[in-house]
């Protein structure tokens, strides 16, 4: 479902998207009240892309009152959009500049789909120094302790923004064995994707903007 309030943006991205083998776009939606509305009546939706800045609901409420269903890729354009932390809050997988190209909009979409978080790391480190909440949790603090000393290690580091690749570089480890331990992460905490990763580890003190 493509979710923006203008139409000449909500139908270029569709027919983009339409036009791939693997996609299909089965709705469209003007507004945050509209997409939950449809959203109700779709049984096999995977993806929503959703617009932040929309009359009548915008897209955070739109993405929370989503959760637990299909997966949210917010669409924006990060300088003007100030809520897009609260949107990943909220339960977004991740994000999409509204000025990527053709292809970056595609393999979103799949990689999305897919299960997969999208969050960009020079993207992410922009958005963590300007939009990360610091204020320490001690109860999610505490849920760190189910983590063994190199799982919290390779927190910090995908909490920092960082690939698979670098963090294996950092740690002296393969990709696989990365991925591995990102997964094992996942898992333990109860978290969804790297994006809840991200929050989480703010939520815990384990990093801070700017650090």
């Amino acid at each position: 479902m493509v979710v923006d309030d203008q139409d000449l943006v909500r139908d270029g991205i569709a027919m983009i998207l339409d036009g791939q083998p693997d996609i299909e776009v089965v709705a469209q939606a003007v507004d945050g009240a509209d997409a939950v509305h449809k959203a109700g009546a779709i049984l096999d939706l995977s993806v929503v892309l959703m617009d932040v800045r929309m009359p009548v609901m915008d897209g955070i409420e739109a993405t929370r009152r989503l959760a637990g269903g299909p997966r949210v890729l917010i669409l924006t354009t990060f300088d003007l959009d100030e809520y897009v932390y609260d949107a990943l809050r909220a339960g977004a997988s991740g994000f999409l500049l509204k000025r990527s190209s053709r292809d970056e909009l595609i393999n979103a979409v799949r990689v999305i789909a897919g299960g997969d978080a999208l969050l960009a790391p020079p993207v992410t480190r922009r958005l963590i120094d300007r939009f990360a909440d610091t204020r320490l949790d001690p109860a999610v603090a505490a849920s760190l302790e189910v983590l063994t000393a190199r799982e919290r290690e390779v927190l910090v580091l995908v909490a920092k923004g960082n690939s698979n690749a670098e963090v294996a570089e950092e740690l002296h480890l393969t990709e696989h064995t990365v991925k591995t331990h990102v997964s094992r992460m996942l898992a333990k905490l109860g978290l969804r994707d790297r994006v809840q990763a991200v929050i989480l580890a703010y939520d815990a003190g384990l990093v801070t903007a700017g650090r």
